[in-house]
């Protein structure tokens, strides 16, 4: 099949009008998730038991979270990485699935997370499909499976199918991050201290062979992006290929890396004063390792 990668002008002169670049609706959905977080924390929040209003530090990760999924959503990076870049589509991936979850289970108080996993068969499945193997399997090998040339290239000529894959996605992805986060209040920690990193490590681990799949090939892989009109002037599908598989493997390794230190600075800090005497001891509330700001008048 012919590679229109290597023509040099973009399609009729532009790549998307103002509405295919900018996504309107995804800015109205970020904008309303947005007033919704705001009015359930605010003057909602006294309809809830145990309700507190949520922290300053967690309305600007809420609100961080809201940015970063209208940037892997809704901006150009979306829809360049739908139509030319398979780089844009990694970066896509790597916001929404790397970033985004772990800021919006912080930024979110837990008793809000009650009262969202309130219903006993919801709150079943949580437990069940947050188990730390159960989570990391499914998480990687749906990541893994979605990137699979011939998954993709199909995926890619339909756009229902495409967002339907990327919310099964991003659901797998937050159930991998809730063993680290574990946001709701009194669930027991399924890890702890060390084990956490060992699972954060595990995760980095089975990500690794379908980005090495894709830096390391030999040639373009993906029909979609080598039939894609081409940007940049030398900048071939096979390159934007191996650009795509660095950006994840990179994004995934910074956020990853910046957590594990985290997670041993708390652990050599919980052993310190877990060596001091009784009477010299702080409080130790039920924490996530990326902990969301204590809310008062939780359970």
């Amino acid at each position: 099949m012919h590679d229109h990668h290597q023509h040099g002008t973009p399609v009729d002169g532009g790549i998307g009008s103002f509405s295919d670049m900018w996504s309107p609706t995804v800015i109205l959905i970020a904008i309303l998730l947005t007033i919704l977080y705001f009015a359930l924390t605010g003057p909602l929040r006294h309809r809830f038991a145990d309700s507190s209003p949520a922290t300053g530090r967690q309305k600007v990760l809420f609100v961080l979270a809201m940015l970063f999924f209208y940037a892997g959503a809704g901006s150009p990076i979306n829809y360049i990485g739908h139509h030319y870049l398979f780089s844009m589509h990694m970066l896509q991936m790597s916001l929404l699935f790397f970033v985004l979850p772990p800021l919006l289970m912080v930024g979110i108080p837990g008793w809000l997370w009650t009262v969202i996993f309130s219903n006993k068969r919801v709150y079943a499945l949580l437990r069940f499909f947050t188990k730390p193997i159960v989570a990391a399997v499914v998480f990687n090998a749906l990541l893994s499976f979605y990137h699979v040339p011939f998954i993709l290239d199909t995926a890619s000529l339909n756009h229902d199918a495409m967002n339907a894959f990327h919310a099964f996605l991003f659901c797998a992805a937050f159930c991998m991050w809730w063993p680290i986060v574990n946001p709701l209040p009194g669930q027991p920690e399924q890890l702890a201290g060390l084990k956490k990193m060992a699972y954060l490590f595990a995760n980095g681990i089975l990500i690794t062979p379908a980005c090495a799949l894709i830096i390391f090939a030999g040639e373009p892989i993906y029909q979609h992006y080598m039939n894609a009109p081409q940007l940049f002037e030398g900048y071939t599908a096979f390159i934007d290929q191996r650009t795509g598989g660095i950006i994840m493997k990179l994004i995934q390794e910074m956020v990853y890396s910046s957590i594990l230190a985290y997670i041993f600075y708390k652990w050599r800090t919980d052993e310190k004063q877990d060596d001091l005497p009784m009477d010299q001891q702080p409080a130790s509330p039920h924490i996530g390792v990326l902990k969301p700001a204590t809310d008062q008048g939780q359970a």
